[in-house]
């Protein structure tokens, strides 16, 4: 379903042998070469956000530059399923939280980040969520957590944020392939991450601007 120009696999091994996270990588990717790949995409944002680490935009490059037509379509189904995804992961954190922690601490690793987002979500879990959505910042640790902490973060404030900052970021990605097509996919690959940090950035600042010219 995508073009010779998709996006290229990692640096092999050293040992010549893919390891596991690039099988895992080339798996995902695989799946835009199938007539599922639409599918497949709504699933992968699903269970991102709550425990898988490949992130979306992998496949979502790759479908998009097959068919740039549909790159909005993509974008909005993959924000679908990642904001579903992000409502499950915050369900593991309200029902199940020994599994939550589980998932973050032992199976991603990302322990270190937990008191840091239990404390961002005491000083503002909109603003929390909403650059976690965007960023390159771990999702997937802030939906679950805000299931844990529940009483400081409702669901609708996890949706909200969710909604918007998942939406931004696929969508400018879709955007950015469907307005200048493959001489931006290579950017993409190399500089997403970066990207959307700048962005993020700027969007934050443009609302404390208008705050204080509105003051």
């Amino acid at each position: 379903m995508h073009s010779p120009g998709t996006p290229p696999a990692p640096a092999p091994a050293p040992a010549g042998k893919p390891n596991w996270l690039q099988r895992l990588y080339q798996w995902v990717l695989h799946w835009a070469d199938t007539p599922h790949g639409l599918t497949a995409l709504v699933l992968i944002a699903f269970v991102e956000s709550s425990f898988f680490i490949i992130p979306p935009d992998v496949l979502l490059i790759a479908l998009c530059m097959g068919a740039p037509k549909k790159s909005f379509k993509f974008a909005l189904w993959c924000a679908v399923g990642s904001v579903a995804g992000g409502a499950f992961g915050y369900y593991i954190g309200y029902a199940a939280e020994p599994l939550g922690r589980w998932i973050i601490f032992d199976l991603l690793h990302y322990g270190s980040a937990w008191d840091k987002v239990a404390e961002l979500y005491g000083q503002n879990a909109f603003l929390a969520i909403l650059t976690a959505a965007f960023t390159p910042i771990p999702y997937k640790v802030f939906t679950i957590a805000a299931g844990v902490f529940h009483e400081q973060v409702s669901l609708w404030t996890l949706l909200g944020a969710s909604v918007i900052g998942r939406t931004g970021r696929f969508l400018m990605v879709a955007g950015a392939i469907y307005l200048f097509g493959p001489p931006i996919k290579r950017l993409l690959e190399k500089y997403l991450e970066l990207f959307t940090v700048i962005f993020m950035v700027l969007l934050i600042g443009g609302f404390v601007l208008i705050k204080f010219l509105l003051r």
